[in-house]
């Protein structure tokens, strides 16, 4: 599976500029490297302008949702779509977003984990739904956003599930990037699977991003790395099969001892 991954450098509070530049960098990669499927950052419709969210969020899905399920229908292409601000029911949710390559929703995930460092808790409301497995050409995959890849417990659900790739979509923080990619490693390796990152570049408020989006194979490899300066565009395809031959060689799911852990399933 070929993926396009968008390492951005976001538009403070303008969506529509925002989708304007997903759409022609969406387009210039279906002609130009004809991905199976292509992944976005987190919050990539306004980035982190937290206090302006009341103003500028979608309103439950809309207008992002039509606007990804469009691109994937007329390109063909599966899109994980990062994640954006969507005003649902009382709160202000910090939803991503999966359609595939017909223009179908497939899933839907709302940030369980708001960063205290990013002062998130005072803006946003937390996912009240587990995140689970979905599928995209048979293969099972996960996606966690963000802060998410601090709990183990997550990424290793997903895994206990069948996923084979967890998608990580962020605005990881250069002032802890050395936590972005161990975090990385250790989530493919306890998992036995492939992470797969889409960082935003660039920089809001005081705060620089650090890029550096990753492709981690099942045996913690990083094969594919982005930079931690520059907006640019991750091509790497992925052999799936190569999980199914990791869990074979080291078969830490068949020697977990479940019972043992206190608090685990």
């Amino acid at each position: 599976m070929k993926h396009a991954i968008y390492q951005m450098d976001i538009i403070p509070g303008d969506p529509e500029n925002n989708r304007k530049r997903v759409k022609e960098w969406l387009e210039k990669q279906v002609k130009e490297e004809k991905p199976d499927i292509v992944v976005l950052p987190e919050m990539w419709t306004t980035a982190y302008t937290l206090d302006q969210l009341d103003e500028i969020a979608d309103s439950n899905g809309e207008p992002t949702r039509s606007f990804l399920k469009e691109l994937a229908k007329t390109h063909q292409v599966h899109i994980i779509g990062g994640s954006f601000a969507n005003k649902a029911g009382d709160g202000i949710y910090n939803t991503a977003l999966v359609v595939n390559n017909k223009g179908e929703e497939i899933y839907t995930y709302d940030k369980i984990h708001l960063v205290p460092m990013l002062n998130e808790p005072k803006y946003l409301t937390g996912g009240e739904k587990h995140a689970h497995v979905f599928e995209l050409d048979g293969i099972k995959m996960g996606l966690l956003i963000c802060y998410d890849l601090r709990f183990p417990e997550l990424a290793r659900e997903l895994a206990l599930a069948g996923a084979e790739v967890i998608y990580i979509v962020a605005e990881w923080p250069s002032a802890r990037k050395d936590h972005w990619k161990a975090l990385q490693l250790a989530r493919a390796i306890e998992n036995q699977c492939y992470v797969i990152s889409s960082n935003r570049i660039g920089s809001y408020d005081g705060v620089k991003f650090c890029g550096a989006s990753l492709v981690v194979d099942p045996w913690g490899t990083i094969i594919k790395e982005g930079s931690e300066e520059q907006e640019e565009t991750l091509i790497e395809a992925v052999d799936i099969s190569n999980v199914e031959r990791i869990r074979k060689e080291v078969p830490v799911f068949k020697s977990r001892v479940p019972e043992m852990y206190q608090g685990w399933k």
